[in-house]
């Protein structure tokens, strides 16, 4: 497991991450922080996301728990800033890294995953109700709560 961190704090210093940040906080090397811009284009742009992420004692056997520490309006992100994304679940694999990881949030900030299959639980169902109905003003309060919180 620690061969394997080291492994990853040396790719986080290297890889071109571009505006995301990604590294162990100061106190541990399984609590990782990091940041996310909101997407160009998208209702979160302009705002940076806190994410913060736990390792197991097993990673990279087990997927890492990340949330997300800042509020964001966003059907697969409760209000507690659990996520529901396939990979930091059921499709964990020791393949991906924390990098993959960070790349899929911001790529999910930009195509959230509407309940269209069973296999996608939203967390939030009244948001993704709103997305599917109303997309105009999903996108009007997830700007909204980007000004507000991000």
């Amino acid at each position: 497991t620690m061969k394997r961190i080291h492994r990853e704090v040396a790719d986080a210093k290297k890889e071109d991450l571009g505006a995301i940040t990604l590294a162990p906080t100061s106190d541990s090397l399984y609590r990782w922080k990091g940041t996310i811009p909101g997407p160009q284009g998208s209702p979160y742009e302009g705002g940076v996301f806190n994410i913060d992420i736990q390792l197991a004692a097993d990673y990279p056997f087990s997927a890492p728990k990340v949330t997300f520490a800042t509020r964001i309006y966003h059907m697969n992100i409760s209000d507690k800033g659990g996520i529901c994304i396939d990979i930091l679940k059921q499709n964990w694999s020791p393949a991906l890294s924390l990098f993959k990881v960070m790349l899929s949030l911001s790529s999910l900030l930009t195509d959230p995953n509407p309940p269209l299959e069973r296999s996608f639980h939203r967390l939030v169902p009244s948001i993704a109700t709103e997305y599917m109905r109303n997309r105009e003003q999903h996108d009007r309060t997830a700007r909204r709560w980007t000004d507000l919180y991000a």
